[in-house]
Parts: C-alpha cells; structure tokens; sequence
C-alpha cells in the first residue's frame, strides 16, 4: 500500500502526547510541531488514527507543501499537486484557509486561488468544464506559515473531540480531547483508582474509563473520510473490527466522579452510558470537602472553577483551599489539577512538583502535578491508553 503523509493536529501543549499516541499505533517516522505531528503511514492509517488518537484534534491528508509569495507560485505549484489521486468527479471540495506572517495575507484571495488551481488540475483529468460537486466532501485547507504553504485535506470532518456519547452538555464543558490528555499527562494506572471531585457532567471519569476499557475514542461516529471511494468498506470495517477486539470490558476499575450538582451528574450519568462505560465510574453528589476513599494509593484529576466569570473569583479560590484541607485526607495519593488561576499554588498551600502550561478553549491555564510516594513494589508501567 502506498506511503502517504498525515498531519494529526494538535491543541498547544499536547504535541509530544499525540505524538506518542501516534507512535503506539505503530507509525514510527514521526515530526512534531507547534500545533501538529505529521508522520508517514499507509491509507490504513487514515481509518486506525481517527478511531483512536484520544487527543489529536483532527487528522490531515498532506497533499503538498511548498514556498509561495505570489499568487501565480500559490496557483502553479497548487495545480502540480496529485489532487485527482483523491478527488473523484463529484467531490464537494470546499476551500479552507489560514495565513501567519506570510507575504499572501489575504486569506480569501488564497481560498480563490488554490479552488481554481484545483478545479483546473480536475479538468484536465476529467475533461470537464463544470464540477457539480455532489459527492463527498473533501475539505481542503491552504495552511500558509512564514511563506510556506501547506496543502491538506480534512480526513475527519467533525473534531476528534466529537466522540459521540456526549448529547447533552453543561454550562462549561471540558473537551473530550483536553480530558483524555490530563489522564495520560497524569501517568494513571487502570489499576488504581482515580477520582474527579469536580467532575461536572463527567468528561474526566469518562475518558479515564475509556482509556483503562481500551476502547477507541471515535468507534461510535462517523469520519469525513468513510465516504471516499478510494478508502474501501473494507479498510473501515477491518479498522473497526480490529479497536471492537481490543476493547477490555472485564476489566476493574476504580474510577469516581463527584459534584455538588445534581443536574450535571444526571448529565455524566448520561454520557457515561452512551460511551459505554456507565458499569466503570461511581458518580455522586458530595462537596470536595468530604472527599475521601478506601483505597491507600490513587490519582485525583480534576478541572475545578477557575473564577473566570464575574462574581466566581472568590468561589473559586475558596474551593482551592477547602480541597487542600481535604487532600490531607489522601496524603498517599498523587493530585492533577488544571486551573487558570495565576495563585493556585499559594491558595492550595504548597507548589506543584510539575506544571504544565495548556489551553482549555482560549484559556491559559497550568496543569499543576503533586506527587505522592509510590506504593510498594509497584509495578511502573508506561500505559498511554492506545494499545491496538
């Protein structure tokens, strides 16, 4: 099968984690970038990186890359490109665009250019004057960096984030994507047990339960890419078959969310059952200060309040002190927690052994890493939830 070049992108801080998830699917030529890993693969790799990279943002077919300042360069060397090799007669080929620091600004003047660069190229090879585009979408962007265009086509339609369970949403949710990487950035063992006291309508628990059940986060939706000729029923369907096998229901886990709010519990409950893992988490009402559990080793992962909106900045920072009062119950565990908050540390009462910078949305925030002792003789193991 012929070699192509994917580009799985990436919210800012999360490169180096996609890029693991993507060399545990067995794709071994691997670059990282601000804001994209992109990697060599075969056409399978289109239908197995959409099924399981938890926290890539979408995956990109790289269809060339080249330097352009004028917009006759943009035009010729789009045209050069192998757009028939993926485009049939009838694709619906909407036109994307984004410019940084580069000579052609004019975002909507390069959509024009490299549509009619395109059109052009499928004339030549269809022998046609008209495209009716009727068929599937292939959505093209014209990526252009510092003069350096590149040229891709959108294999997963909607986000990586849309895995399918979540319907219904809070007032605030956290994205599935974000949640899956602060469990791995966390090194959880499914063998532990893991609680969210905050756990809203219950991304965390749910991706942590995802993770430990090795079921692959986009089994339950459909890809813009399912519908191109070139990508068979069978490439899909062996894709498919291959996450449904792996998938590890008879497992154990240990896994709680809490809240004080019973209406964004109703809503994890909901989501936890369409995702398929409703039987892995305990939800329940309790406030963080009567946090508490049986087991002597444990992670607590939680996306609290940052005090973002008018009128919660005190509420939040008093939540940060009633959680570092009721940690003290679990002075084994290890405690992550993400916050945009600049005097996390001080409220909590003692600075983080890591911290990391991330985005949630448009916010920058700290993903603050308090270590506890490690159990003893356990067994140290690098699980980073993509094991096909």
């Amino acid at each position: 099968m012929a070699k192509i070049q994917l580009i799985a992108t990436a919210a800012f801080g999360l490169e180096a984690v996609v890029a693991r998830e993507v060399r545990q699917l067995g794709y071994e030529d691997v670059m990282v970038e601000d804001g994209k890993v992109t990697f060599f693969a075969d056409e399978a790799a289109i239908c197995r990186t959409n099924l399981w990279l938890r926290t890539a943002e979408r995956v990109l077919l790289k269809v060339g890359e080249f330097k352009a300042t004028s917009f006759e360069e943009l035009f010729e060397k789009t045209k050069a490109l192998p757009w028939t090799d993926w485009l049939p007669v009838d694709a619906n080929f909407p036109v994307e665009g984004k410019s940084i620091k580069s000579q052609l600004y004019s975002v909507p003047d390069c959509q024009a250019i490299v549509k009619k660069a395109v059109v052009e190229k499928m004339k030549e090879k269809y022998k046609r004057s008209w495209f009716e585009e009727t068929g599937a979408r292939y959505t093209i962007e014209v990526a252009l960096l510092k003069d350096m265009a590149t040229l891709t086509i959108d294999t997963s339609g909607a986000g990586l984030h849309k895995r399918g369970y979540r319907k219904l949403s809070a007032a605030a949710p956290l994205k599935e994507t974000l949640g899956a990487a602060l469990v791995l950035l966390s090194r959880w063992f499914p063998d532990r047990a893991l609680i969210d006291p905050c756990c809203g309508s219950g991304t965390i628990p749910i991706e942590a339960a995802m993770i430990g059940a090795n079921i692959a986060p986009g089994l339950s939706r459909q890809f813009a890419a399912e519908s191109w000729p070139r990508l068979s029923e069978r490439l899909w369907g062996a894709a498919r078959q291959e996450a449904e096998s792996l998938i590890n229901q008879d497992i154990k886990l240990k896994i709680t969310g809490t809240d004080i709010n019973e209406e964004v519990l109703s809503l994890a409950r909901y989501h936890a059952r369409k995702a398929g893992v409703d039987k892995h988490i305990h939800f329940q009402r309790r406030p963080v200060a009567q946090i508490g559990s049986q087991s002597s080793y444990g992670w607590v992962i939680t996306n609290p309040p940052y005090g973002e909106r008018l009128g919660e900045l005190k509420e939040a920072e008093f939540l940060y002190k009633e959680m570092s009062q009721a940690f003290k119950n679990l002075d084994t565990w290890s405690f992550y927690i993400i916050t945009s908050h600049p005097k996390f540390e001080q409220l909590f009462g003692r600075p983080a052994d890591k911290k990391r910078k991330l985005y949630n949305g448009r916010i920058q925030c700290n993903f603050y890493q308090f270590f506890g002792p490690k159990p003893p003789k356990a067994k140290v193991e690098d699980k980073e939830g993509v094991k096909p």
